[in-house]
């Protein structure tokens, strides 16, 4: 039988989630009658947690808006998920998040019982996360929350949009969902302009203003499967297209998702075709050497001749054990 303390701050707990909750629902949460309810209530007043009480027929408790939190209460393992997160995944391409990151496991720390503090600390201390070096431009955090606001309340979007080659539109945008991959935040939608389904990413929106329109998202769209299939098809400079005797599956499972389109060859089943975009080609071929199949390049010829090199570079490095023919 959970004791009259932890009752207490379970009710809290349920008033921090927000809104207002009736007696009769805390009750039941709690499993106490409504009167030993209202004493909790009483007891949360003393502590000077500013619970509110709301009367008519949806009434019940509240907490007074604005009120800040006490410390969390963590787990050992909440604590270490929450502060490795916070430490070494300050890369989601937001704003200042690397400085919020630190500033915010800062406050954690501060607020954690002194041993788990110094645990995690050490941990800390001796954990490396390394920075990449190619990181991504920043979105600022108006724009991600504005455009997740329209897309939960199936709202349009007045945005100015600057595109990967310099060229500024303005665009109205009915925001189906967004998508984090690789550093950058995307939106997936339709742009109502164009008539057809379109992935922006968050970081080249200069503006955006949410609409009065709304709208339906499509059955069984999957924002995720739009925008990774979106970026493989991303035209860059080089087309590549690759033949790999393999199954579909073994195929996608080895390259990065949002990478390539994986085709099933209907003229032969043992066969699959792989495309993908590209600015450069030299990591090409050690990405298809990865594959561990039998393939044939389509094309570009600078992509077999980039394959060759490699092959024979391999080779060389087996010395004498190797040649071309074995």
């Amino acid at each position: 039988m959970p004791r009259p303390t932890a009752r207490v701050l379970a009710l809290l707990e349920l008033l921090q989630n927000g809104g207002t909750r009736t007696v009769g629902d805390l009750a039941d949460r709690l499993g106490v009658d409504e009167r030993t309810v209202r004493r909790y209530v009483a007891h949360l007043l003393e502590l000077d947690v500013p619970v509110e009480s709301v009367r008519g027929r949806y009434g019940g408790y509240r907490l007074s808006p604005g009120y800040r939190m006490p410390p969390l209460m963590l787990t050992d393992d909440e604590a270490l998920a929450v502060l490795v997160g916070l430490v070494g995944g300050p890369r989601s391409g937001v704003g200042q998040a690397r400085a919020a990151a630190e500033s915010a496991a800062a406050k954690i720390q501060r607020v954690l019982p002194k041993q788990l503090a110094a645990r995690l600390r050490a941990v800390l201390d001796t954990a490396h996360f390394p920075a990449r070096s190619d990181a991504a431009p920043a979105t600022e955090t108006d724009v991600l929350l504005q455009v997740a606001e329209a897309a939960r309340d199936r709202r349009t979007l007045d945005v100015v949009y600057v595109s990967r080659h310099g060229r500024t539109t303005a665009r109205t945008v009915q925001p189906y969902g967004v998508v984090a991959h690789a550093g950058h935040w995307y939106l997936t939608g339709h742009d109502t302009a164009r008539q057809d389904i379109r992935t922006f990413r968050l970081d080249r929106m200069t503006q955006a203003t949410t609409g009065t329109a709304t709208f339906d998202v499509p059955a069984n769209f999957r924002p995720q499967d739009e925008v990774l299939g979106a970026l493989a098809k991303t035209p860059w400079r080089h087309h590549v297209s690759v033949r790999v005797h393999a199954d579909p599956d073994a195929i996608r499972s080895r390259l990065p998702r949002g990478l390539a389109t994986v085709t099933p060859l209907t003229d032969d089943t043992e066969w699959t075709r792989v495309e993908l975009r590209a600015e450069r080609l030299d990591w090409v071929p050690a990405l298809l050497a990865t594959l561990d199949a039998e393939f044939v390049v389509e094309g570009p010829g600078e992509l077999r001749d980039g394959v060759l090199a490699l092959a024979h570079r391999l080779l060389t490095a087996c010395g004498d054990e190797a040649s071309p023919s074995s």
